[in-house]
């Protein structure tokens, strides 16, 4: 038998042929931190379950945000945690916030860092839960009252793009609508579209002290097993005012990015949860894995499968190992 005339390990032989014909390329345009900020001042304080990763105050969040600029990342998006919660979350939507004092100091410093902030009341509430609780139960519409509220709140601040985490049926219409009619019609929406009820949180949870007090959050988020029902979700926040959508986690999930990409021609994110971020980072202390090339591999399967941005905790890291 004659050997085959194709031959795929010819473009394989070397390096420079490999890049030559590398089909996805990870950039650091693609990347977008993750910043957890508190009250305070001087505040550096290590999340455990997350390797890595701090809760800042905001002197040194700013401190912080320098760094990311000056490592070629566009974007940040931020989470706070208040020192006081109750169960409104009325820290969420407060002009003096920890998150509005945050953006307000980090545009200051770094006018051309985009600045995302998360919206919801998890991190808020002194139950743990993303909204409005009634008889037990959160309360879709009176929820979506405080997200509108607290999205033009960081608008207001000068958030540029806003990033509805609840997943409460209608929520992108009524913060569409706060924001358009409050003066802020030029801030963007990323819409957390898909967003699964996973357990790839726990770290996530740690790091924003949002663990429900009792309960869990099945019956608003996603349930993993179904794909179809994602699709529909993120059609209606399109058709409700998303500029962005996203799905959340993103590994587990390759299969729902994929499906978004060919169906929607609109930006795409994925967000490398904490979960995803600290598997790879345990691995990675004991030696199980090279951490570096797993993480890396991780990232440029979320952008083969389609994203355009890509929200990990490693950004920082990756960043450094990209060229220029």
């Amino acid at each position: 038998m004659s050997y085959p005339e194709t031959r795929m390990r010819r473009l394989r032989r070397s390096e420079s042929l490999r890049r030559m014909v590398r089909e996805t390329r990870l950039s650091r345009d693609d990347l977008i931190l993750p910043l957890f900020v508190v009250e305070g001042s001087g505040v550096r304080e290590p999340v455990a379950s997350m390797p890595g990763v701090f809760r800042f105050s905001i002197d040194l969040l700013v401190r912080e945000a320098k760094r990311v600029r000056d490592a070629g990342i566009p974007g940040v998006i931020l989470f706070g945690i208040p020192a006081e919660k109750d169960a409104r979350g009325s820290g969420a939507d407060a002009a003096n916030g920890v998150v509005q004092r945050a953006v307000d100091a980090v545009k200051a410093a770094e006018p051309d860092l985009c600045v995302i902030t998360d919206v919801c009341l998890c991190e808020y509430t002194d139950h743990g839960h993303c909204g409005i609780l009634e008889a037990g139960e959160v309360a879709n519409d009176p929820t979506l009252e405080r997200l509108a509220a607290t999205a033009l709140s960081h608008a207001r601040a000068g958030a540029d793009v806003v990033a509805p985490s609840d997943m409460m049926d209608g929520r992108v219409a009524a913060i569409r609508s706060a924001l358009d009619g409050g003066g802020c019609p030029d801030v963007a929406i990323l819409a957390y579209a898909a967003k699964y009820a996973s357990a790839y949180y726990g770290p996530f949870r740690d790091a924003a002290e949002s663990t429900p007090r009792f309960g869990d959050r099945r019956g608003y988020q996603m349930d993993p097993p179904n794909a179809r029902e994602a699709l529909c979700e993120m059609r209606l926040d399109l058709e409700e005012g998303a500029d962005v959508l996203m799905v959340k986690p993103a590994l587990p999930y390759l299969d729902v990015l994929a499906a978004a990409r060919r169906r929607f021609e609109v930006p795409i994110a994925a967000y490398q949860v904490s979960g995803e971020y600290a598997m790879i980072r345990a691995a990675a202390e004991r030696g199980w894995i090279d951490g570096e090339r797993a993480m890396d591999e991780s990232l440029v399967a979320i952008k083969r499968a389609g994203a355009d941005w890509i929200l990990t905790y490693a950004a920082m890291d990756v960043a450094a190992r990209l060229p220029g």
